[in-house]
């Protein structure tokens, strides 16, 4: 059987639940499946673009009801973090002016000038100016945190340059790392989700279509695993892949099927 118990799931959205502003199929139908059985879930993104409130007004407008659209990002795990690990920091964020009004929201103290840490989230309104501040900060030395390793978003038509793209520029100009990276596959991420939804981290699975980031928590958390080939990963990226997914279906339709099937068994 490729999925053995479980109690719960983290469901990633791009690539996996939507295609922007498109329901991938059985979408909306694995919810109502999961909601139906009792079994708790998370949306679970990497996209640091859109706030967690914001997501769930895009969710509103794909059909799901607003109770249903319940949503972890990797912004919301680096809010946590620096709540927890710089409480009283001034932060330079490259992101989104969405993605700001949360930071502003849980108290996070944004800055332009004099900043004591420097983070890099999926920027879609970045400016070569605002890219450009983020490096000198670096070469500073100030602790920098990324929100996730993401390279592509894929989009309809194709993909955009995501944050993990941006750390590969900002390390060829800085040669800087990030210090961490938040956001799927850090295990903590996985952890945290597991406490929010009341289940053990090992009896999750994550649903989703990148094999680095989504597949990969079946190494770095223990968890369980379905790759879904509607976003970025395709059939043949498994052949040379690390990250081996316990099920792999075309979409949450097939998956939705199996899940039918594999209950009544």
């Amino acid at each position: 059987m490729p999925l053995t118990e479980f109690a719960g799931f983290a469901v990633d959205m791009d690539g996996t639940f939507f295609l922007g502003d498109r329901l991938l199929p059985g979408a909306l139908e694995f919810i109502s499946f999961l909601r139906a059985k009792g079994i708790p879930y998370r949306f679970l993104t990497n996209n640091s673009s859109k706030s967690s409130l914001a997501y769930v007004g895009k969710l509103q407008g794909l059909g799901l009801k607003a109770e249903d659209a319940l949503i972890y990002s990797s912004g919301d795990a680096c809010i946590g973090y620096l709540q927890q690990n710089f409480p009283e920091a001034s932060v330079f964020l490259l992101g989104t002016p969405s993605l700001q009004e949360s930071f502003k929201a849980a108290g996070i103290r944004l800055v332009e000038d004099e900043a004591q840490v420097a983070v890099l989230a999926f920027d879609t309104t970045l400016t070569y100016a605002r890219l450009t501040r983020f490096c000198d900060l670096l070469r500073a030395g100030l602790p920098y945190i990324s929100t996730h390793p993401d390279i592509n978003c894929p989009v309809p038509g194709g993909y955009a340059p995501d944050a993990g793209a941006m750390m590969a520029l900002v390390r060829a100009s800085t040669g800087r790392e990030p210090d961490i990276v938040l956001g799927k596959p850090n295990p903590e991420i996985m952890r945290q989700l597991a406490a929010q939804i009341d289940v053990d981290p090992a009896q999750l699975v994550m649903v989703g279509d990148r094999l680095y980031t989504d597949i990969a928590l079946g190494q770095t958390a223990g968890v369980q695993t379905v790759l879904v080939l509607s976003g970025e990963a395709k059939r043949e990226h498994l052949a040379v892949s690390p990250y081996q997914p316990d099920l792999v279906c075309e979409d949450l339709s097939e998956l939705l099927e199996f899940l039918r099937g594999w209950g009544s068994a």
